[in-house]
């Protein structure tokens, strides 16, 4: 049987095969274009994202919204449509990538889309270890580790050991919440609207945590007075504002996590340090940001983003790992 590991993200969803071709097979947008009248699915993934904000018949809709899935129909459409881009065979098995305590109300959300997709055997394993195990951090029951998944929509905090989660908590704070804030801070600082993916695209260019960095790019947008098209150059302090409050938010949560944690286990992390993921994290200066506020070393995954799918089809290949992690 073929198996996958499927990060059903927010913002991504990345999809992991196990067998022949073994890899990230697809990394696409979580979102579907509706038909504002007939209220039919008409483009799926990447290519439904290019409208976004540029079509006034249809929508754009996004059926998973903070690690949750929103609307059970759309979220199993767009399933299909990506299992039916890497896989010609149905009655596939699925590892799904799902936030710390994940309710099993959600879980059973996921359960009907999976259906809807073909899929006929689904397990669930919750991102913060499939972060640590994505990024190869060595995890045990006497060897717990401190991982903070940083999503589209929702962070994941945790620390954990292979005898469970010691303490931990999810967020509803993410990359998402950055890109409206740039909104505001660009149009209060220039007197220009952008839109969400302008929004995000700076977070990615010239988005950083280094102090006084001075990396630029162009934006395009429509100035609020005249309601004219316009353009400006964008600069890294220009939007670190909006940057380093979700990030300071974050690290406040994490603070609480560490401070529930008993003196053995506080003595380990401050030995191995915090373990990063998440696309956000590609941002310059965050290790060291985040290493200066927790005084603790911070571990970057190599492919932040991909972290928590690569562990899912780590623990794909490895059945007696996955039947220690995965929730029932």
């Amino acid at each position: 049987m073929t198996k996958f590991a499927i990060d059903f993200g927010t913002s991504v969803t990345k999809i992991f095969q196990l067998g022949s071709g073994n890899g990230v097979v697809l990394a696409e947008a979580t979102c579907v274009t509706v038909d504002r009248v007939t209220g039919e699915a008409k483009v799926f993934g990447d290519d439904a994202k290019r409208i976004l904000g540029k079509t006034a018949d249809t929508e754009v809709i996004f059926p998973v919204y903070e690690g949750e899935i929103v609307d059970e129909a759309l979220a199993g459409k767009l399933l299909a449509y990506f299992m039916g881009k890497i896989s010609r065979r149905s009655g596939a098995e699925a590892l799904f990538c799902v936030p710390c305590g994940c309710s099993a109300e959600n879980r059973a959300r996921y359960m009907r889309a999976a259906r809807i997709a073909g899929l006929s055997k689904v397990s669930f394993a919750e991102v913060s270890y499939l972060a640590a195990l994505g990024m190869n951090v060595p995890v045990s029951e006497s060897n717990p580790v401190f991982s903070v998944d940083i999503g589209a929509g929702k962070t994941s905090l945790a620390a954990f050991s292979l005898d469970g989660i010691i303490a931990g908590l999810n967020m509803n704070v993410g990359g998402n919440n950055m890109d409206v804030h740039i909104i505001d801070q660009i149009a209060q600082l220039y007197n220009l609207k952008i839109g969400l993916s302008s929004a995000e695209k700076l977070k990615n260019t010239v988005g950083s945590l280094i102090p006084h960095d001075h990396q630029s790019a162009i934006v395009q947008g429509r100035d609020i007075t005249s309601g004219k098209p316009r353009q400006v150059a964008v600069y890294s302090e220009d939007i670190f504002r909006p940057i380093s409050g979700y990030v300071n938010t974050i690290l406040e949560y994490a603070e609480l996590v560490l401070r529930k944690l008993p003196e053995e286990v506080s003595a380990i992390m401050c030995r191995s340090g915090v373990y990063l993921s998440g696309g956000v994290c590609n941002m310059p200066g965050l290790d060291d940001y985040v290493a200066e506020r927790l005084q603790m070393d911070a571990h970057v995954a190599d492919d932040p983003q991909m972290a928590v799918v690569l562990g899912g089809g780590r623990v794909l290949g490895n059945p007696a790992l996955l039947k220690k992690i995965e929730l029932v």
